[in-house]
């Protein structure tokens, strides 16, 4: 960890960073500037954080920078990790949808987009790949893994029920390697 907590103009400076760097996975991109460079918070922390931002509605990120924010700057460093972490893609945002509305029409704009969906699509599954990667060591949690992609994409079940669901599969496996590992 960093010797002295991160001032609230480092705060939405960090996130501003990430913000404009993180294309397609910010998230590798953020634990890499948050953990590893800055050092504002530890591997342990960055997970636990990592795990609410994911069970709040919304963007993780977006959740992600609001914590960190309010834990160092109180709510004005919440709400400056917020802006910080949505300024420069909303600037981008709003330029790429007007050079859209004038050209989209355009076969060739059409196209790119085409290529464009593609690549969003490979980096959600790359990054699908990664989170998942750590759990093929376990059979139960490639279990979890299974029955969750079947309820989401077979199935089309809403995403509330499969979460509680998944979390209480999580748990009992918890319980269950505990119990084995002579734990309680």
């Amino acid at each position: 960890m960093s010797e002295s907590p991160p001032n609230r103009l480092q705060l939405f400076l960090g996130f501003l960073q990430i913000g404009v760097t993180g294309f397609g996975g910010v998230m590798p991109i953020a634990r890499r500037a948050l953990v590893e460079k800055r050092r504002w918070v530890s591997p342990e922390q960055f997970a636990l954080d990592m795990a609410m931002a994911q069970l709040l509605p919304g963007p993780n990120i977006v959740n992600l920078s609001v914590a960190i924010g309010l834990r160092f700057g109180g709510l004005s460093g919440a709400a400056l990790c917020f802006i910080g972490i949505l300024a420069l893609p909303l600037v981008i945002l709003l330029i790429l949808l007007t050079l859209y509305a004038r050209s989209g029409g355009i076969p060739i704009v059409a196209q790119a987009l085409h290529g464009v969906t593609a690549v969003a699509a490979g980096l959600i599954g790359a990054m699908a790949w990664r989170v998942a990667a750590p759990l093929f060591r376990s059979s139960g949690d490639l279990v979890i893994v299974a029955l969750t992609t079947l309820a989401m994409v077979g199935l089309r079940l809403p995403l509330l029920p499969v979460l509680i669901v998944g979390a209480a599969l999580g748990v009992a496996l918890a319980l269950r390697r505990q119990r084995v590992n002579g734990g309680g």
